[in-house]
């Protein structure tokens, strides 16, 4: 039959195992671009700014020295005895102009950056060397028709060594003039190498493949490099750009069925722009790669799939049959027969109703025969105390945490190692799973080190003061009752005020053991602490893992010290609104209980 419990099954497992499988397969990759796209271009956007910073701090250190040189007295002077219409001597020409020279190599010299300096008069007279044909020069054009100051990458004849001549630079053109005046007479041009901004460029692409350009306000390369990026690409973006308010972004356009991510960034030396394009296929060439895979992947699941839930499905059938004929001698409480029953069952069809009736009442009798009211209680105090337990593990750690992250923040490195330390002694005595009894001493040995780290968290704000007497050191008892109480207690002591007093005490008179936390907080409301005596009164324990009130921790220890104690144990709440709370814990040892020894060997 196509609907018998084979074939359901075999469906069930080819649905379950295989089509999830085959949605991850697409949600994945799906979620990897996106999540690539945005970490792309908050990356490309910080890379850019840090770019931007860099130029800002080449060309600001260029136009320093060139303020530097155009108000100096030697370059003041020099131009002065060059406009004088040769009233001057030619000896005092020369000497000005040496005293010049050396100016300028000294400037070089104490440069970090390897700058170079020249001083060029309008009829091409230079420190370095007279250029006759200065008003051809390009860049020179650029400057004196519109002002760029900022010239792109070019080689320049007229420095002052030899490895200066032949290497590619970027300069600032800064007017030359008598400060007294203001008449101009030429231009002082600061060069630096084209290669400190193309090393640079280089670390601001991205993908395998991604380019990265400095481009001047008519879309041509600051610098060297030849443009890769198709024109239709480039003039596409430039045009947005243009027109665009904006100083940053990205730009999408496609080109012949290619789609392109433009990042750029406006800068405000020489009205540049940087540029940052990369393809799609490229910035997701891996998430590509691993959607392929996923979905081969995928087809040889499902075909295993079909071959694995088959044989499964024919291998389930059968024993239940099995299982539904031995569920008729637990139903009548022969449990040797259904074992000498079970290896000559033969599986039938129609079994699974059966199964599921047979199972359903065996239970119920199970039940009834098995666990008498005693088990089931033990169970359920058992699960009640366990789960209460684990219960401070995750808070504690919360907390101790949080100090440790916040003292590292603060660069605390001698603090942090110190809580680190302490952090792992209490995870010792924490992690030790051997009792659940300790002995009194280690318990206040674990709140020692827990109160050292809050010491080192709030330094002076915070006073703990601990009493123990020395014969409760070996009077056993439950482990984790001290810290939530004292966690609370610091907790509700920095609310309204900004230092903390705790104080800690251990006393035995006779067969009974006090145990007493007080604080200078803000105290407990009347409601709380009827809350909390209703409780008690009512032996609710199992209400305390559902609690989601202030007094979690309190009512964590209550319930445990109850669960465990019983009738030996009780406790009384002392509390003034804005006064303090002082919480004490009386546990009555019975005649000889007293001297036993809680074992932990953490």
């Amino acid at each position: 039959m196509f609907f018998s419990l084979r074939n359901r099954l075999f469906l069930t497992f080819t649905f379950l195992l295989t089509v999830p499988f085959i949605i991850l397969s697409i949600m994945i990759p799906s979620w990897f671009t996106s999540a690539i796209k945005e970490q792309t271009q908050e990356l490309t956007v910080e890379m850019m700014d840090q770019y931007s910073l860099y130029i800002d701090s080449i060309t600001s250190q260029a136009q320093d020295l060139g303020k530097q040189v155009l108000v100096n007295h030697t370059t003041q002077q020099w131009l002065k005895l060059d406009t004088e219409d040769g009233d001057a001597s030619t000896e005092e020409t020369l000497l000005i102009k040496n005293e010049l020279k050396m100016l300028l190599s000294s400037i070089m010299i104490n440069n970090s950056n390897g700058m170079s300096i020249s001083v060029f008069l309008n009829d091409g007279t230079g420190t370095w060397g007279n250029n006759p044909s200065l008003h051809e020069v390009d860049w020179f054009k650029d400057f004196i028709e519109n002002e760029q100051r900022f010239v792109k990458s070019h080689m320049d004849s007229y420095q002052l060594s030899q490895e200066m001549r032949e290497s590619q630079i970027n300069s600032y053109l800064l007017p030359l003039f008598d400060t007294n005046t203001l008449v101009t007479s030429g231009f002082i041009k600061v060069n630096f190498p084209s290669a400190l901004l193309e090393n640079a460029l280089n670390k601001v692409k991205i993908g395998q493949n991604g380019r990265s350009y400095l481009l001047d306000q008519k879309g041509a390369n600051v610098l060297q490099e030849e443009i890769h990026t198709p024109d239709e690409v480039l003039d596409q973006s430039l045009t947005k750009i243009t027109n665009g308010n904006d100083q940053k972004g990205l730009i999408e356009t496609n080109y012949n069925g290619e789609d392109y991510f433009v990042f750029f960034q406006k800068l405000p030396v020489g009205n540049w722009t940087l540029i940052s394009e990369v393809t799609e296929s490229d910035l997701f060439s891996k998430v590509n790669y691993l959607q392929r895979n996923l979905l081969i992947t995928s087809a040889i699941v499902f075909l295993l799939t079909i071959v694995t839930s088959f044989m499964l499905s024919s291998t389930i059938t059968s024993p239940l049959g099995k299982l539904a004929k031995a569920m008729g001698f637990l139903e009548r409480g022969d449990f040797s027969g259904a074992k000498q029953f079970m290896p000559t069952i033969k599986s039938h069809n129609n079994e699974v109703g059966y199964v599921i009736k047979v199972f359903d009442h065996t239970i119920k009798k199970l039940r009834s025969l098995i666990e008498t009211e005693y088990e089931a209680n033990l169970r359920r105090k058992d699960a009640e105390y366990k789960a209460l337990l684990l219960q401070i593990n995750p808070h504690f750690m919360n907390n101790t945490l949080e100090i440790i992250g916040s003292l590292a923040v603060q660069g605390k490195n001698k603090e942090v190692l110190n809580v680190s330390i302490y952090l792992g002694r209490m995870m010792r005595y924490s992690l030790n799973t051997n009792s659940n009894v300790v002995q009194l001493c280690e318990e206040l040995n674990y709140i020692k080190s827990y109160t050292d780290i809050l010491k080192l968290r709030y330094e002076d704000s915070i006073t703990i003061k601990i009493e123990e007497d020395s014969n409760t050191k070996t009077v056993p008892i439950i482990k984790f009752i001290l810290q939530p109480l004292v966690e609370n207690a610091v907790k509700y002591s920095f609310i309204e005020k900004t230092h903390a007093e705790i104080y800690i005490q251990t006393e035995k008179v006779e067969n009974q053991v006090f145990i007493v936390v007080e604080d200078k907080g803000i105290g407990m409301s009347e409601e709380v602490i009827l809350d909390l005596l209703n409780q008690d009164k009512n032996d609710e324990t199992i209400n305390v893992l559902e609690s989601k009130g202030n007094s979690i921790g309190l009512r964590n220890v209550l319930g445990r010290l109850k669960l465990y104690y019983g009738q030996d144990f009780s406790y009384q709440i002392e509390s003034e609104k804005n006064v303090g709370t002082k919480i004490t814990l009386c546990i009555n040892y019975k005649r000889g209980d007293i001297h036993d020894e809680g074992r932990n060997h953490g």
